[in-house]
């Protein structure tokens, strides 16, 4: 009776699907508009989403500015105008998220489609050169699989990852387009192993990445958080994201903090729980770790 109606109906994650494929169409439009363009120009898609997302939010995060200049200005308001000012940030914040989620909506189509082209130039070429900027002069410094040449920098689709030398052969395919909505949407997706779980993920951390606003992936194991965090980098780190794992720091150093400064965040779910309650037992501010907070969190294993 159950497929029956089913069949008349649909089940929920048909519906769903069915939603959601405008977006995926858009998705393969927005990429064939990528196929011609230079490194350099497919670089700078992202500088301008990132352009678009702070002029959408700039009403908003004026508006926070000046409340948290007021209370620096005027520090001999009185406790309950402090707490009112306060409380009208929290409400502010709450706002700017809602107008956040509605922005990323809007530039998905482009920015998956990026997050796709990069990871087919780097199967199909085994160095991708661009004008250097001085995030790529950072990563030379630290990395070897960038290098400098001239005013020239040279990423190799070449990395460590887990201690092992990888080379990057892996594209997306439009049901991982699928995957990675349905993740941006806050639903659980339920992938065997084998399918590409780690690859999917790629698309909403990179979308809400270009937010600049923390995007922490939680998963079970410190090997898989290490590992996963050296072999995606690259495809978010060629764009000028920052990438870090709070597993390979010691908990309470400097070295955590700046990891969960990154704008992508990898981690355990024990590393960040025991962070989460260390620092709610912190007696001084400058002793906590997850001072930023995040926009977006990812876990694996979620059953």
């Amino acid at each position: 009776m159950l497929k029956f109606i089913a069949k008349i109906l649909g089940s929920k994650s048909q519906k769903d699907i069915k939603s959601i494929m405008p977006l995926v169409e858009q998705t393969k439009a927005e990429g064939e508009k990528l196929l011609s363009i230079s490194n350099d120009d497919l670089r700078n898609k992202t500088v301008e989403i990132q352009a678009f997302i702070n002029e959408k939010l700039k009403h908003t995060d004026d508006r926070l500015a000046e409340l948290h200049q007021k209370i620096v200005d005027q520090p001999e308001l009185d406790l309950n105008d402090k707490e009112a000012i306060f409380a009208e940030i929290d409400k502010i914040e709450k706002e700017r998220n809602t107008e956040l989620e509605g922005v990323l909506k809007e530039v998905l189509p482009q920015a998956f489609a990026i997050v796709k082209e990069t990871a087919k130039r780097f199967k199909e070429n085994e160095v991708l050169e661009v004008t250097a900027r001085d995030f790529d002069r950072v990563m030379a410094a630290t990395h070897e699989n960038v290098k400098l040449v001239g005013d020239k920098a040279l990423w190799k689709n070449q990395w460590m990852a887990a201690g092992n030398l990888i080379q990057w052969d892996m594209v997306h395919y439009d049901v991982q387009i699928i995957g990675g909505i349905v993740l941006h949407e806050g639903k659980i997706a339920e992938m065997a192993t084998g399918e590409g779980k780690t690859l999917v993920a790629t698309f909403p951390t990179f979308l809400n990445a270009l937010a600049k606003r923390g995007v922490h992936i939680v998963t079970v194991n410190n090997y898989l958080a290490q590992r996963d965090s050296e072999w995606m980098a690259p495809l978010f780190q060629f764009h000028g994201l920052t990438v870090d794992c709070i597993d390979k720091h010691q908990p309470n150093s400097p070295e955590r903090r700046k990891a969960y400064e990154a704008d992508i965040t990898y981690g355990t779910n024990n590393e960040f729980g025991f962070d989460y309650l260390r620092d709610n037992m912190a007696r001084d501010p400058e002793e906590l770790v997850q001072r930023r907070g995040h926009h977006y969190a990812m876990v694996d294993e979620v059953d």
